[in-house]
């Protein structure tokens, strides 16, 4: 009987979840398996894997052949570096305590690897969600500005004729100053400051003048009769 490791398919559609199994090839892929050695979670980012390494690396060196994905899950968790080590074991070109010894500082090494990969799906997280809470405040934004031209346009529509009325009213406010200001003063000057003076002092210094020569006439003309008697 030939095994595969592979996935089985679980979860609901668009949001799918797996098993790692050990199985009859000749099974179906969401059918009866022999052995669970893990899951698999493709939708958290990093990806979330959860591996028995001991379990895994028993069906291994049984011969069990993993699918493209499964093989790629195994190496991720080291379960094929683990599997290398011991056939240095079987041949006699490493100690089991020096192959043990190296997969454990393999595993802190790559614990760092997948820190690095954690921090930076959550940097690239929080960097999607502050540019969709960016672009969602604009478009609020943008609705609101268009909200406020369509009322002001409404109220415009609404009320024409109190524009026209203010329109009316302007050039009525304007024509209005220069009549209360400027004529009123302008014609009033001349009537009480220069006509009444210039024709006041004729009438009271000509005459009395020419009135001398009148009376010495008189009194010539009443002298010469006596001197002729």
């Amino acid at each position: 009987m030939a095994v595969k490791l592979r996935l089985q398919r679980y979860g609901r559609g668009k949001r799918p979840f797996y098993h790692i199994v050990a199985a009859d090839s000749r099974a179906r892929r969401d059918g009866k398996y022999i052995e669970r050695i893990g899951d698999y979670n493709p939708l958290t980012k990093p990806a979330t894997i959860n591996v028995d390494v001991e379990k895994a690396l028993s069906w291994l060196l049984k011969g069990a052949e993993p699918t493209e994905t499964v093989g790629a899950v195994l190496k991720y968790k080291g379960v094929l570096y683990k599997k290398h080590l011991q056939r240095g074991v079987t041949k006699g070109a490493l100690t089991q305590e020096a192959a043990d010894k190296m997969f454990a500082d393999w595993q802190d090494s790559h614990k760092n690897t997948v820190l690095d990969h954690q921090h930076k799906a959550t940097k690239d997280k929080v960097a999607v969600s502050a540019k969709l809470l960016s672009e969602e405040t604009k478009k609020k934004e943008e609705r609101e500005k268009k909200r406020q031209d369509a009322l002001a346009a409404a109220n415009a529509a609404a009320n024409p004729v109190a524009e026209e009325e203010v329109a009316v009213e302007a050039p009525a406010t304007e024509e209005a100053a220069p009549v209360a200001e400027t004529p009123a003063v302008e014609e009033a000057a001349p009537v009480a400051e220069t006509p009444a003076v210039e024709e006041a002092a004729p009438a009271t210094e000509a005459p009395a003048a020419e009135a001398t020569p009148a009376t010495e006439t008189t009194t010539e003309a009443t002298e010469e009769p006596k001197t002729e008697a």
